[in-house]
């Protein structure tokens, strides 16, 4: 934010402190829980609530145990493996239908595009508690309930509505006479795919695909209904922690969580930057 100028009058002095004052109010509500969650991870004490040793920064009150327990308990370890199986896979199909679905949908030749878009991110509207449901009943009805392929299948299709959006976003700004231009010179449409439009809205893809890995990776309402004994991924072993065994592990793993959510959007803001620079809206 730009600094107040001194010619400001009061009234917009006031504003000025106000807005960054309730933006910082808001801030505060909004990342204040993790900041709870993040020492309570490394309690020495099976409690979900700070110890007197904690509050009083004794270093018998912390401890790696939590930690230490994710990385050598089979039931969390299995469920670690299974995420990372399901995310990836889900994730690279989500992209690759997103990418085709939102470059279609640029052309201005096609019928009914608001209506498509619509049914296309539905899935980011409906509850998902009725897709879920839903996905239940059609893939039981064809074997691929309870199998990996029907939990990356269902999860592809609540991850690819972001890759839609945020690749339709970075097509606003692209110059289709570049395509023209490179079918002129006699290329075909997948060379003119991969050599002009593809570095262009690289950005917008792989920030879609982070945002679909995102969506797998912490969905735990589909897993429930699709998925079996075989694919408890790590938010439903997270669940089933709460639910039956309140094992504190769950603060270290979501801390865990909360670090690679970070390190994901470090990388969004970068591509960010970056895909303002192509188009020509920063300067390099």
């Amino acid at each position: 934010m730009s600094a107040l100028p001194p010619y400001a009058s009061p009234l917009q002095r006031i504003w000025h402190y106000s807005f960054r004052t309730i933006c910082g109010l808001i801030f505060f509500f909004l990342i204040f829980p993790i900041l709870v969650i993040l020492p309570l991870s490394f309690n020495a004490q099976d409690f979900f609530t700070f110890t007197p040793e904690m509050l009083a920064l004794d270093p018998a009150g912390y401890s790696f145990k939590h930690y230490d327990d994710f990385f050598n308990n089979p039931d969390w370890q299995q469920a670690l493996t299974n995420s990372v199986l399901i995310a990836p896979t889900a994730t690279i199909l989500a992209t690759a239908f997103g990418t085709l679905a939102a470059i279609g949908l640029s052309q201005p030749h096609v019928p009914y595009r608001s209506a498509i878009m619509a049914m296309l991110i539905s899935p980011m509207i409906v509850p998902l508690i009725i897709s879920a449901a839903g996905m239940y009943f059609f893939y039981s009805r064809i074997g691929l309930q309870g199998t990996y392929w029907g939990v990356v299948l269902a999860h592809a299709a609540l991850g690819t509505p972001f890759v839609i959006i945020t690749v339709t976003a970075t097509l606003v700004g692209f110059d289709q006479s570049l395509v023209r231009a490179a079918a002129s010179m006699g290329a075909n449409p997948v060379t003119t795919f991969f050599k002009v439009q593809m570095p262009l809205i690289v950005p917008g893809v792989v920030s879609g695909a982070l945002f679909a890995f995102i969506t797998s990776f912490d969905e735990v309402v589909v897993v429930l209904f699709l998925g079996s004994a075989g694919q408890k991924t790590l938010p439903w072993q997270m669940f089933t922690g709460l639910r039956e065994q309140i094992s504190p592990t769950i603060l270290a793993v979501a801390s865990l969580m909360v670090a690679i959510s970070i390190v994901l959007l470090t990388v969004l803001e970068l591509l960010r930057r970056r895909s303002e620079r192509l188009r020509g809206l920063t300067p390099g």
